[in-house]
């Protein structure tokens, strides 16, 4: 793998000999233009990163302007804006990318944003977090420095995007190392602008973030405050394994068309639907439905594919494969599918069949399913470690060391979070129940496997767990009856802060689904209950409003 060049090895020469660096920083630091015009150019040597590297530079420090919110875009706040990168210790990985953004009114505190995917680009610090309510201020407009890193290599510049993992340090980078880096260096950095150390920082990330995350609280219990970790990929290496085996299945005749994909949706709503109260296209008793829907109610007549009203004999193999453990044998067997949504934008059709059939070498989506497209790259090039590898001839026992290998650095299942629990640091976890990219049952299984370790009560002192029934993997849902949208909005960053902050522990959290411009009209609203709980509805008032449900424990689940 080549080094990326971005021309920072200059900008870093340049530094070092004008004695730049943390020490070189004003004993009173500036929080204005001339401030952030002066950490150009600004080192941190390698003693000041926690893991290794050959040190950090910044390469280039702007002011600069942006929105205070994306739908508002004549609201305007002005920051300091820092690019730089930190040097591998392996002279053929490539530079870590980062970006720091410092308001000009700090309110004392930062956010880490995490990635997504297999990462490889810039993650700039200035959108708004998953979740968060059209009408909020981003992070950055709240007065938080916020920074994030592209992990450690540019996909643009890679054949395939999961090409970087053949160089060991590259993937030690995408796998926890590039995100304990780079915050060593913001923090360096928010020190010299100033002048202090942030009272509190926070990481937020969903999906491959949300690992990321869960990845932070695990390995580095005294460097973060908190965490929100949002549909996070905790058991990455059986993930990737289940998802490669669900692309597999579907080139043996389990390929199941849009149609037959929407067939599936109306079955499951027929028999979960009405299990929370009411019959309106969400399916909330999640687990229960799981266990009581059976798709060989759909069979075909005699088992082959007689067209869009039922499904083939392989084809229900291929449903009761998504929702079937997966055992790995060497590694922690990765948890099954559950049911609700499939058809809905986001849903099954994104993540598992696609538009046309699973072929290899596989299509990128949305022709295939994202999981395929994923997990047979995966598989290639973090397991065979062979482009030309033929993923759907892998099995587990051909590779058991490396799986155990690449689950020592990916895998964030380690329950064991009392170091971070008595540091004072505090995780809010959010699973969406209609996930079709990872699976709900991997959170589920890891709230409860905290709860084993440490306690119920000391567990409920610093983690929270929801489920948010009808939410595909980015949040957004829609009724399977109406197509109305599903309340998804929730802004998670207040309260981790105040929890964090002010110790006011999170319970039930409102959920709303709002116009996505100003005024930001509140077309409905729901519960987030804390799990197990579940949003019943109540048997009489307005479906949209909050206080027509209440969360209800799921008795008989």
């Amino acid at each position: 793998m080549t080094r990326r060049r971005t021309g920072i090895a200059t900008v870093a020469a340049a530094a070092l000999l004008l004695g730049g660096g943390i020490g070189a920083a004003p004993a009173t630091a500036a929080a204005d233009a001339a401030g952030c015009n002066r950490l150009a150019g600004l080192s941190i040597p390698a003693a000041d990163i926690g893991l290794p590297s050959h040190g950090a530079v910044i390469a280039a420090a702007t002011v600069e302007t942006a929105p205070a919110n994306p739908s508002v875009p004549d609201a305007k706040i002005e920051f300091c804006r820092l690019l730089g990168a930190i040097t591998p210790a392996d002279p053929r990985a490539p530079d870590i990318a980062v970006e720091i953004n410092l308001p000009f009114t700090w309110n004392g505190k930062a956010v880490q944003y995490g990635g997504g995917g297999y990462n490889g680009a810039l993650v700039t610090g200035l959108a708004p977090l998953a979740d968060a309510p059209p009408d909020r201020p981003t992070p950055l407009a709240r007065g938080y420095a916020t920074w994030g890193t592209d992990s450690g290599h540019e996909a643009s510049a890679l054949p395939e995007i999961e090409a970087f993992a053949l160089n060991q340090e590259a993937l030690t980078n995408f796998a926890y190392a590039a995100y304990k880096k780079a915050r060593d260096v913001a923090v360096r950095v928010v020190m010299a602008f100033y002048g202090g150390m942030p009272a509190k920082i926070y990481y937020f990330g969903n999906s491959e973030g949300g690992r990321e995350g869960l990845a932070m609280a695990q390995r580095f219990p005294a460097d973060y405050d908190g965490v929100v970790s949002i549909a996070p990929v905790i058991g990455w290496t059986g993930l990737i394994a289940a998802a490669n085996r669900s692309g597999v299945v579907q080139q043996q005749g389990g390929w199941l068309s849009p149609a037959k994909v929407s067939l599936l949706r109306k079955a499951v709503l027929a028999a979960c639907d009405a299990m929370d109260g009411l019959a309106d296209g969400v399916v909330s008793r999640f687990e229960a439905c799981a266990a009581a829907f059976d798709p060989r109610r759909l069979r075909c007549p005699d088992g082959s594919d007689a067209g869009a009203d039922c499904l083939s004999e392989a084809q229900i193999g291929a449903v009761e494969t998504l929702h079937r453990p997966f055992a790995l044998g060497v590694a922690a067997a990765y948890p099954g599918w559950g049911y609700g949504g499939e058809d809905q934008p986001g849903g099954m059709i994104d993540w598992v069949t696609g538009r046309e059939p699973a072929t290899f070498p596989a299509k990128a989506p949305p022709a295939q399913g994202r999981q395929w497209y994923y997990g047979s790259g995966g598989i290639r090039y973090f397991i065979a470690r062979d482009a030309r590898f033929d993923p759907r001839t892998f099995t587990p026992a051909a590779f058991a060391e490396r799986i155990r290998e690449i689950s020592a650095l990916m895998d964030t299942t380690n329950p064991d979070l009392n170091a971070f629990r008595v540091r004072g640091g505090k995780l809010i976890l959010k699973e969406n129940a209609a996930d079709f990219a990872q699976s709900p049952f991997a959170g589920i299984d890891y709230d409860k496997a905290v709860v084993a370790r440490l306690g119920k009560e000391e567990a409920a002192s610093f983690l929270r767990f929801y489920l948010a029934p009808g939410a595909s993997h980015g949040g957004a849902g829609v009724s399977g009856t109406d197509g109305s949208p599903v309340p998804e909005s929730v802004d998670l960053l207040e309260a981790l802060d105040a929890w964090a902050s002010d110790g006011a522990a999170p319970e039930t959290l409102v959920q709303t689904a709002q116009a996505p411009t100003p005024p930001f009209a509140e077309i409905a609203a729901r519960p987030l209950c804390r799990y197990p709980l579940y949003p019943r509805y109540r048997g009489k008032g307005d479906p949209r409003h909050v206080t027509s449900f209440i969360c209800t424990p799921p008795t008989g689940d």
